[in-house]
């Protein structure tokens, strides 16, 4: 790992590995969720026979095909960019980040590509039961795509499941449940592929609705906001659900992140759960880092402390206690950990020297002391703290995660209630006299978008300085490259995925223009 960081470098490594994350994240939530609604809508056609269920799937279908297409080119780019620009992390995860990826590759990708040629070309070649079954196994395959890469990500937000072998300086598997089943991964899956559900279905309503004020299609509109709303508004509640979830094993894992998207300076017992405020700069400092306070704020009365444990009475950390710790509630300041992070750091220093050396009882005795369990547990647990300059760089940037994850809940609730009144519009038969509420799911479109993207910024903002928690920082896990070589990809990367975007939005307005075909 490199010791004199050019953070230039890593700027730019981290810019143009947003950049492509964000593009790429773009068309992929619409992808888990229109395929089990193309599957669902495909079902009814099977069971019904009606011909205008199959009309308007194949519909649907072209559209799916189109965005599935474009983000398949961007994945790709996206994970050939932890061996380009991201080596260091690359070589010390091992093959713990490998597995889960070569996973999604062999199977959950070869099972797409394998269906979605019968999805797309199958209709008139095979029996109708045999197309429901391909269209049904490209969504579980879409679907199981996000399940690796997410397994992934969640090891670097809490990595479990491995011992770090300090002949190769790598983290190596020893537990593959342990990996797949982490907390994080698991809320993460349910979490992410639900919010792709209320995208699709939020994307499905809003060109319904356009059809409905132009008055064209008006079966194919009505059914298909109505499949749309029920799938939205169950996936909505279980987007809550999870969420409510998540954000407690975040309070256990990462209680920092948790701290920073609550902006909670001082731990408190009882703590309230701040539903919104507008945050300023307070002139509260941790060394060198201000921390920000409210110009006004609604709170709900001890539902942090239950959010957190389930009682009232219990104590959540704030920023303070984590960096500078609280020994009365048993939090381990950071200067702490920096030792032991160091002690870690050393341990294989002189692992190293024992073995340029030869002096194999102190390769034996250094070996045994770094498979100790209690040595894992107090002391490499801390590694990634031997590289931290100051105590309060463990603080991510509080603004960016108060107001993602703020947003993204509001935006939340608002999913939910859109959702709601569809389905009563609906059932009163009244929908298609609701021109406002028509033009209100149109513009509604890229809201999810944008909720989905805010969650992502508070995923990998929210943990910094860390690329693994506490185990590796941002700072050391870069390649030893040019950062003009980085800037000159990003701004082609850029040009590139904003002419794909543009492709796509232009390809499907077209399409929805011309609408079903007969």
């Amino acid at each position: 790992m490199i010791e004199n960081v050019d953070l230039t470098l890593v700027d730019w490594s981290r810019a143009q590995f947003a950049l492509t994350a964000i593009y790429h994240w773009l068309f992929v939530p619409l992808t888990l969720g229109l395929s089990f609604i193309l599957a669902i809508m495909e079902t009814i056609y099977v069971k019904t026979g009606n011909e205008e269920w199959k009309r308007l799937t194949r519909f649907w279908m072209t559209l799916f095909g189109i965005n599935f297409a474009i983000g398949v080119a961007t994945g790709i780019i996206l994970e050939f960019e932890f061996g380009t620009n991201w080596s260091n992390y690359s070589w010390f995860v091992g093959d713990i980040f490998g597995a889960p990826l070569a996973i999604e590759g062999i199977l959950a990708f070869f099972l797409e590509s394998t269906f979605v040629a019968v999805m797309f070309f199958g209709w008139n070649k095979v029996s109708k039961k045999f197309h429901l079954t391909s269209t049904w196994l490209v969504a579980i395959g879409a679907n199981l795509s996000a399940l690796w890469i997410l397994v992934a990500n969640a090891w670097m937000q809490n990595p479990v499941g491995m011992i770090f072998n300090p002949e190769t300086a790598r983290n190596e598997m020893i537990n593959f449940w342990a990996v797949l089943f982490n907390p994080v991964a698991v809320e993460k899956f349910l979490h992410t592929i639900s919010s792709g559900f209320v995208l699709a279905s939020m994307f499905v309503m809003g060109i319904s609705s356009w059809f409905m004020i132009k008055k064209r299609e008006e079966f194919m509109a009505k059914k298909s906001i109505l499949i749309a709303g029920i799938f939205g508004l169950a996936s909505s509640l279980f987007l809550a659900f999870t969420g409510d979830s998540s954000a407690r094993t975040i309070a256990k894992v990462q209680p920092v992140k948790f701290a920073a998207f609550e902006a909670l300076s001082a731990g408190k017992q009882n703590a309230p759960l701040v539903a919104f405020g507008v945050l300023k700069r307070s002139g509260e400092r941790i060394g060198n880092k201000e921390l920000p306070g409210f110009v006004f704020k609604i709170e709900i009365p001890d539902l942090l402390s239950v959010m957190t444990s389930g009682s009232k009475d219990a104590y959540v950390p704030g920023l303070i206690d984590l960096v500078s710790g609280n020994k009365e509630w048993g939090i381990m300041s950071v200067a702490e950990k920096t030792e032991r992070g160091k002690i870690a750091r050393q341990s294989l220093m002189d692992y190293k020297k024992a073995k340029n050396c030869n002096d194999n009882e102190q390769v034996t005795s250094l070996l045994k002391k770094f498979q100790d369990k209690d040595f894992r547990d107090n002391y490499f647990k801390y590694f990634g703290y031997a590289f931290i300059n100051s105590p309060e760089d463990v603080i991510p940037d509080v603004y960016s995660a108060f107001y993602s994850f703020h947003l993204m809940v509001i935006l939340g609730f608002l999913f939910l209630l859109i959702f709601t009144l569809a389905l009563i519009f609906f059932y009163n038969g009244t929908i298609g006299s609701q021109r406002w509420f028509l033009w209100v799911v149109l513009f509604s479109i890229p809201l999810p978008y944008f909720a989905s993207e805010l969650g992502w910024i508070l995923t990998e903002m929210g943990r910094q300085p860390w690329i693994i928690q506490d185990l590796m920082p941002v700072s050391i896990a870069v390649s030893n490259i040019s950062a003009y070589s980085v800037q000159i990809t990003f701004w082609l990367f850029a040009f590139l995925f904003t002419a794909l975007l543009i492709a796509e939005i232009s390809i499907m307005l077209k399409q929805i223009k011309t609408g079903p075909k007969q």
